[in-house]
């Protein structure tokens, strides 16, 4: 399983951007209303960056900033044993990089809050993370759950979407989308046939799906 604890099952800078627009655009066709989603990723966050999140409505979140300088993400599981309001546990922000700056600063990331950070740059051939003391906990920041849709499985999404939208998803419409396939009406509907092409333009050029790269 993905946690701060281990990190080896993360995608790669490129993976983890294609899976991010992935979630995002699955999310898009399976709940119109935005505000239900969980997942979602802007493309044009700012000049040279893009920015990917996940929110589940209850408190617990997590954002990634993307740019040239890779990848910087915050997370808060308020339920967590880390968690401590206005005051991040010791260790979660010590290590963060001056290229990551930014990541910790915004405030839509809520940073006073988080309760796990991890980073990648170009030039790093795995995922970092502080050196922390963590406090006796399976999960003790939350990551492990929150950073579950991340292994790049699309059964991984599947299941966690039937459970959260209460519907049967087709598993090779997922599969579809995780490879970046066009969008076709077909595609669309085998996921949601209240959903067209048309209704879905401005989340596709936001999303910027597919990924060009």
């Amino acid at each position: 399983m993905i946690s701060t604890r281990d990190l080896s099952a993360m995608p790669d800078l490129a993976g983890f951007r294609r899976l991010a627009r992935s979630l995002a655009m699955l999310d898009a066709i399976l709940s119109p209303k935005w505000d239900s989603r969980y997942y979602s990723f802007d493309s044009k966050w700012a000049e040279g960056e893009m920015m990917a999140s996940m929110r589940n409505g209850s408190g617990d979140m997590w954002h990634a900033l993307l740019s040239a300088r890779g990848i910087g993400l915050v997370g808060l599981a308020h339920e967590s044993a880390m968690y401590r309001m206005d005051n991040p546990w010791p260790g979660v922000f010590d290590s963060v990089p001056a290229a990551f700056a930014d990541v910790v600063a915004e405030p839509a990331f809520e940073p006073g809050n988080a309760t796990f950070c991890i980073w990648r740059a170009p030039a790093d051939v795995v995922w970092q993370v502080g050196a922390i003391e963590y406090p006796p906990s399976a999960d003790p920041d939350g990551s492990e759950e929150l950073l579950a849709i991340l292994d790049a499985d699309p059964l991984t999404y599947q299941a966690w979407a039937e459970t959260y939208y209460e519907r049967t998803v087709d598993r090779a419409a997922v599969e579809a989308i995780y490879a970046h396939q066009t969008l076709s009406e077909g595609l669309i509907w085998s996921l949601n046939p209240e959903v067209t092409l048309g209704s879905l333009e401005d989340d596709v050029l936001s999303i910027g799906y597919p990924d060009a790269d």
